[in-house]
């Protein structure tokens, strides 16, 4: 860049320089004076180990609730970092967990990175096939698991290939099986007992800290690697009054699996902030749920939409005054659903939105200032977005195969993609990765959105969801969001079956309340005033539950390989 001081220098000058009355400006660049000191899960541990000592954890076990404290946590998880060099984990070996939420698996999260080591935390509810395989891919040098899922995981030992350890935590059920295919097999409180406290070396931030497995609908599942860095960015923004706002004062219940998506960021940020955590463990059941809120007083519980189906209930007439957000992700939150908690409680859900591949939280549903002055049903309207992205991530909507953007005016529709300090750039060792980045290395999320002029987000559809009816495209979501607000439909999943003229059509699939009665034309009817024709299903059919996938989502490929030859009456 010409150096535009000295040309009008000599303009006003007459074009000579006088060095008396002028200096050269030197355009050297000037290095930054600050420290720079890696971002790492220890500073996240060291916090809760020198300030939120007093601080406490409990868990719901099978046997009654325990407690503790993370002073006491933190020897803990200093001596079973100790336990995984006496156990020769090499120093980037994989820690596989296979474990409820509790205060043992949050010592995993912590002494695995801190050790220089990779947590893997196991989806308990993915297939047989689907555990073989990313034990395997991940190459798992131990297993932790709790004893009351041992059952699961035993058949399965034969084909694992790289686990040389199997760590059993007594959660107070289950047996452990004679045969476990010439795996050592150990206590974990022996292990702890035999420990002292081993000293936390600093880590490089790029350094992987974790990894997890998305829970793949379709083919193998595929990893992704978080680094000390991420999860420390992360762990920033979960913490962010525009993100969850973890806070000291705060007590959270994480009903979200540890196993899926790092627990959205939240056994992290009580680690951080200090905040008290209620771990659920095994039984997250609506009465359990619902006893842990009126009984621990926690301030935010977080879960997806099927837990808090299951907890409305078991909540009437109690006190639930401690709680100050739910927040709601995995699958978009039915209207109906957030408005019978605010109905209810007083406080709507906080609907949120990520993936794995996001850390998770990139974008939270908060309402700006003036929209809080709207009435009710314009804010009931608005909390059916995912909201805007958080700060630290950016967001697109793009036409179709392009890195085109589309306008953001709240109607027209894209792929939405990320980009950001704690989105994925790739998958672990998997050659599938170059189909889920666009071309100049953004994530393609395969959500169709739109977006406002305030940037915040509606999700249509996933694009594998939509319905491609002559030619214009029908969101499944949109209509069940309908038809979960009918009064007596539980559930409801809409999926495309095939037409001779049309290509696909809806065909509605209806979980009623128990008792209630509703007829197919009922339930068309009740929809019309709110649906173009061309949007109305072409059929229902009623089922007793809609199938779930491993992490409580609606799985609509099940439904489609279960109706993959129903024959339409329109058709």
């Amino acid at each position: 860049m010409p150096d535009v001081s000295v040309g009008l220098d000599r303009e006003h000058s007459g074009g000579v320089m006088s060095n008396a009355n002028h200096r050269e400006v030197r355009r050297a660049n000037i290095p930054g004076s600050m420290q720079d000191v890696p971002l790492s899960v220890h500073h996240l541990f060291d916090r809760a180990e020198r300030y939120f000592g007093h601080k406490t954890i409990t868990t719901a076990t099978a046997t009654g609730i325990e407690r503790t404290t993370y002073a006491e946590w933190a020897v803990r998880t200093r001596k079973l970092g100790t336990v995984l060099d006496r156990l020769g984990i090499s120093s980037a070996g994989r820690v596989a967990t296979f474990a409820w939420n509790t205060a043992r698996h949050l010592e995993l999260y912590f002494a695995a990175p801190c050790t220089g080591r990779v947590l893997h935390t196991l989806n308990i509810r993915l297939f047989p096939e689907q555990l073989t395989y990313i034990v395997n891919h991940a190459e798992d040098e131990v297993i932790f698991v709790d004893k009351s899922i041992f059952g699961l995981l035993a058949p399965l030992l034969p084909t694992f290939e790289t686990v040389k350890h199997l760590v059993v935590m007594d959660d107070g059920k289950g047996e452990i099986p004679a045969d476990t295919a010439g795996i050592a097999v150990h206590d974990y409180e022996q292990l702890l007992a035999s420990a002292s406290p081993a000293e936390f070396a600093e880590v490089p931030e790029h350094t992987a800290a974790s990894m997890c497995y998305t829970s793949g609908t379709t083919g193998n599942p595929k990893g992704v690697v978080y680094t000390h860095r991420s999860t420390f960015l992360h762990t920033m923004a979960t913490m962010m009054t525009d993100g969850l706002g973890a806070s000291e004062r705060d007590k959270i219940l994480p009903v979200v699996p540890m196993f899926h998506a790092n627990a959205w960021g939240l056994a992290h940020a009580a680690v951080a902030s200090g905040a008290d955590l209620v771990m659920p463990g095994p039984d997250l059941s609506g009465p359990a749920i619902a006893n842990l809120i009126v009984n621990e007083r926690p301030t935010i519980a977080a879960g997806v939409p099927t837990i808090w189906m299951g907890v409305l209930p078991e909540l009437k007439g109690r006190d639930t005054s401690s709680l100050r957000a739910i927040p709601c992700g995995g699958s978009a939150v039915p209207r109906a659903l957030s408005e019978a908690y605010r109905e209810q409680l007083g406080l709507p859900i906080l609907q949120a939105w990520g993936m794995t591949e996001t850390s998770p939280i990139a974008a939270v549903c908060h309402l700006d200032s003036d929209q809080l002055l709207l009435d009710v049903n314009a804010q009931a309207d608005l909390r059916t977005q995912v909201g805007r992205i958080v700060f630290g991530v950016e967001c697109r909507v793009v036409e179709p195969g392009t890195t085109t953007s589309v306008p953001w005016d709240g109607e027209s529709s894209g792929e939405l993609q990320c980009r950001g300090n704690w989105i994925a750039a790739t998958y672990y060792n998997d050659e599938r990765a170059g189909e889920s980045f666009s071309s100049d290395g953004w994530l393609r999320t395969g959500d169709v959105a739109a977006v406002d002029s305030r940037g915040r987000i509606r999700l249509l559809d996933r694009t594998k969801d939509l319905i491609k009816s002559g030619g214009e495209w029908i969101s499944s979501v949109e209509i069940e969001n309908e038809l979960m607000a009918h009064p007596s439909i539980r559930e409801a999943a809409v999926i495309g079956v095939s037409h001779p003229k049309w290509s696909e059509r809806p065909l509605a699939c209806v979980v009623l309340e128990a008792g209630a009665t509703l007829t197919k034309q009922e339930i068309l009817d009740y929809l019309a005033p709110t649906l173009a024709k061309w949007q109305l299903p072409d059929d229902v059919v009623f089922i007793d539950e809609v199938p779930k996938t491993s992490v409580g989502k609606f799985s609509k490929k099940t439904l489609r390989d279960r109706f993959a030859d129903y024959q339409l009456p329109t058709a």
